[in-house]
């Protein structure tokens, strides 16, 4: 049997959410990528899980027969640093990577420790190419 994904959309507020988080920048920074993602994407930022903010929702099936929904887009704003939910991955985004600024990058997730460090417009850049591979690849 299948198991269910860990990380399922939640009724917690998001502005209860942002509105928790000690450190100012960080908030401030939180609050700025909400508008950021909510103008790229169209969609009602969701909390996934106690700390995630997403964006969209796709159905995936694996080959082993596991299957779930999740986000299409995202991001969660740590204690550590910010990571943003870029689904499709890494694979083509090196040009815009080698542009953003300090960053680190996990197989979907992009690692920023503030806004202040990186260039907002590759981030943006970066969000808008990730969101519409998913929307191709996903159909609403």
């Amino acid at each position: 049997m299948a198991s269910e994904n860990k990380t399922q959309p939640t009724k917690i507020s998001v502005s209860a959410f942002l509105n928790g988080i000690e450190d100012k920048e960080r908030r401030k920074d939180a609050k700025s990528l909400l508008k950021l993602f909510k103008t790229i994407t169209g969609e009602k930022a969701v909390m996934w899980g106690p700390s995630i903010i997403g964006f969209g929702e796709y159905h995936y099936r694996y080959d082993s027969g596991r299957e779930g929904n999740f986000m299409r887009t995202g991001f969660s704003p740590r204690k550590s640093n910010v990571s943003v939910y870029l689904i499709d991955g890494f694979e083509d985004k090196q040009t815009l990577l080698d542009k953003l600024g300090k960053h680190k990058i996990g197989k979907s997730c992009l690692y920023i420790n503030r806004l202040s460090e990186i260039d907002e417009k590759v981030l943006t850049k970066l969000i808008k190419q990730s969101y519409t591979t998913m929307n191709k690849r996903y159909r609403k």
